[in-house]
């Protein structure tokens, strides 16, 4: 009598494996003092930090009504520049259009680009240019590069190649190529890049301004710093309001250029 298939059968290496991260866990936690008193503890003094935030109250409209003109005005000029860089670094780092030579020093800088946090990022910056909103600028700039530079690069090595090959055959020269051969397969996609970028540097310029980058996060330190803690709970949910209407309207934005691209293929 033949004994049932097991889907998943018993493996030692995998068991051991997952003794062996098990264990790794424990020892962390006890490495990094993380215990379930002080879990608790910490749910505790959680609970009064957020009842002494509200009810939310704006204590400095003014202040509050500038950070976040300037964190929206950091993340729109901060996308806007990226993607401006990361196109033709993304389009020199694609393996299938591209010489070694060219691609792997193009990889290099968009592994660069993605190497660090903003926050550290725009500390060097402050320390480049000063406080103000031109730190965090370049900051999401570079932070931007590395992002869409390696999601451009790599949408454009999934592409297919006959219809490259087909426009090429042509005799049309580079940039008809690529206007005719590689643009229209990786458009919808750059879209969503690029409006998930947009979206990613919202958050991030809320962040940048804590190291004196511009922007909300300033705003947000002092009022930390004061004990304000009714007017932070003001900011943060301001912050939200802010990601969620971003949020809308670069999905707004996407399927506007995405209908677009429909309509112009038929």
């Amino acid at each position: 009598m033949k004994t049932a298939a097991r889907a998943f059968a018993p493996n030692p290496l995998t068991a051991l494996a997952w003794l062996g991260l098990a264990a790794y866990i424990v020892y962390a936690c006890s490495r990094l003092d993380f215990t379930w008193t002080r879990f608790m503890s910490g749910l505790d003094n959680g609970a009064r930090f957020v009842g002494r935030m509200l009810p939310p109250h704006i204590t400095q409209p003014d202040t509050l009504l500038k950070g976040l003109t300037e964190s929206l005005e950091i993340a729109i000029l901060a996308s806007f520049l990226g993607i401006i860089v990361s196109l033709p670094i993304g389009l020199i780092a694609a393996r299938n259009l591209m010489p070694a030579w060219a691609s792997w020093p193009a990889r290099a800088v968009i592994a660069l680009c993605r190497s660090f946090h903003p926050v550290i990022v725009a500390i060097l910056f402050v320390k480049a240019v000063g406080f103000g909103a031109l730190a965090g600028i370049l900051a999401l700039v570079v932070a931007s590069v590395g992002f869409i530079g390696k999601l451009f690069a790599e949408a454009i090595e999934e592409i297919s190649l006959k219809q490259v090959e087909a426009v090429r055959a042509s005799g049309a020269p580079f940039m008809s190529l690529l206007s005719y051969g590689v643009l229209p397969q990786v458009f919808s996609r750059f879209v969503g890049f690029a409006t998930y970028q947009l979206d990613s540097n919202l958050r991030n310029s809320t962040m940048v301004g804590i190291v004196g980058a511009g922007g909300i996060g300033g705003t947000l330190f002092a009022a930390f710093q004061r004990f304000d803690y009714d007017f932070v709970c003001a900011i943060l949910l301001c912050i939200i309001g802010m990601i969620m209407v971003g949020e809308v309207l670069a999905t707004w934005v996407r399927g506007v250029f995405l209908e677009r691209g429909k309509v112009d293929e038929e």
